[in-house]
């Protein structure tokens, strides 16, 4: 496996040099300390590094969900994880929609943190579910359009906004029109790991609530479908 290049975004000095320790005796390369979200997008953006360790909370008015989604919307190729001082069911749900693989909670723990590297290092060498790109866009119900060129949503040519979890999902339904897609799918391409019902019930929900409720059809409790124009 190659050697992860890894950018830490993290307002406390102390907190970072000692997860930079960490990282660098166990053979990681920290390529930069940041610790404002406005540096953060901008420097992860360029360097494309294959790990970020984001703090939630950053030094600027920017936060670490924030920032994150404005990298994902740019750079697919980094993997996020966030440092937060707590676990509750909501930071896991804006972990997952913020385009982040793994939160890891404070103080810091050792073992975790390399159990986190292990997984990002064996997924990059992991099969995907391919996505055929064969035209620029896709016509779905209720006048609905997915832009594969540009990774986007459209209805009545105004754009959709969405998460990076929210779109890859949709990107992946989208090209797969009038299939149904299982849920243990899904959760291989969105999250790179099966995930629970919750999970994904909670992102769906969060679609449908920028969406039209019949844009994504749930097929006999067993996947998801995105249904072509014709449909309509």
């Amino acid at each position: 496996m190659n050697r992860l290049k890894i950018i830490i975004v993290e307002d406390e000095l102390i907190a970072a040099e000692f997860l930079k320790v960490i990282l660098e005796e166990n053979g990681f390369e920290v390529i930069d300390i940041i610790d404002s979200g406005k540096e953060a997008i901008e420097v992860c953006i360029d360097k494309e590094p294959d790990v970020i360790f984001m703090d939630v909370m950053l030094s600027d008015n920017i936060s670490g969900c924030e920032a994150a989604v404005a990298i994902s919307r740019k750079n697919s190729h980094s993997k996020i994880v966030f440092l937060t001082a707590y676990a509750d069911e909501e930071m896991i749900d804006y972990a997952a929609d913020s385009g982040a693989v793994n939160y890891l909670t404070k103080p810091y723990n050792k073992s975790q943190i390399l159990a986190t590297l292990k997984l990002i290092g064996t997924r990059r060498n992991s099969s995907e579910i391919k996505i055929e790109d064969n035209s620029e866009e896709i016509y779905l119900k209720n006048s609905y359009v997915y832009n594969t060129k540009r990774n986007r949503l459209f209805k009545d040519s105004r754009e959709v906004e969405l998460g990076p979890t929210a779109i890859k999902l949709i990107g992946l339904l989208s090209t797969q029109v009038d299939v149904s897609v299982s849920n243990s799918q899904i959760a291989m391409h969105v999250w790179g790991k099966d995930v629970n019902d919750k999970t994904l019930r909670s992102l769906m929900f969060r679609i449908r609530s920028s969406t039209d409720a019949e844009l994504i059809k749930n097929v006999s409790g067993t996947g998801y479908m995105i249904q072509s124009a014709r449909s309509d």
